[in-house]
């Protein structure tokens, strides 16, 4: 039987954060494949997620909050055992719905790994470690999503229709993910890690997720009024109008 402090480290529930870009990737599908698009969504967001959270928590041992945890439980091997489990098992689920995919699950796992291993440690650079995050967390989860749910070629994914809202989910990711790293500072100064927040500072983050966030909102009004009416992107920026109010009243706090 897995630990209940190894499920937790899993942070299932932490993972479905990101499930807007597959949401966006499946609104803009132009010839969806129900069953792909269920099987993409659980093998990305209830089976490599879970096991690249676990690879992390691994790796980093935080005693404090963390990403989906207040209170992470110490961690063990048993840990990393099961997240190769689940990155074995995203794997092989990805070729039920085509070598492609699954290539793409290869490349972002790879990627991950590379953030987190002391071998590399991509997370203790603080530019290097944001873009890693923000290109594969954002625009390469959109492309592997869209391709799973159309069963795309690899050449779909350079029309422009792809490559637009790819750059803007990225986008988006440079600006909120430094905030996710807020409440880290202590415990990545132990270890060693500058992350991007912790160089620009509590104050320095806030006014770089108010900008970029600010940019990316922008190029999505751009692109939804382009491709389909300023109606939707009036939509998009009313859905989006609490998280700007609680942003607004964390930064006064």
């Amino acid at each position: 039987m897995i630990k209940k402090s190894t499920i937790l480290h899993l942070r299932i529930p932490f993972s479905l954060y990101l499930l807007p870009f597959f949401c966006f990737a499946a609104s803009q599908a132009t010839h969806p494949n129900l069953w792909y698009l269920l099987l993409s969504a659980i093998i990305i967001h209830l089976i490599f997620y879970p096991s690249a959270n676990a690879f992390n928590s691994y790796y980093d041992k935080d005693e404090g909050s963390i990403g989906g945890l207040e209170n992470p439980p110490p961690v063990d091997k048993e840990v990393l055992y099961v997240s190769y489990i689940f990155e074995f098992a995203s794997l092989v689920l990805a070729f039920l719905i085509g070598w492609r995919f699954a290539v793409m699950i290869l490349i972002i796992n790879l990627m991950f790994k590379a953030y987190s291993h002391p071998w590399i440690r991509l997370k203790k650079y603080p530019w290097i470690g944001l873009l890693t995050v923000a290109i594969f967390q954002g625009g390469h989860t959109y492309m592997m999503s869209y391709m799973a749910i159309n069963d795309a070629s690899f050449d779909l994914l350079l029309e422009s229709s792809v490559i637009i809202p790819a750059m803007l989910c990225t986008v988006l990711l440079l600006g909120s993910y430094p905030m996710t790293q807020i409440y880290q500072h202590e415990e990545d100064g132990r270890r060693g890690d500058l992350t991007i927040s912790r160089r620009l500072g509590v104050r320095g983050t806030f006014i770089w997720t108010g900008i970029i966030y600010a940019l990316g909102i922008s190029g999505f009004v751009a692109y939804l009024t382009s491709y389909y009416s300023f109606l939707i992107s009036m939509a998009l920026l009313i859905c989006l109008s609490p998280t700007l109010i609680y942003f607004i009243k964390w930064f006064l706090r």
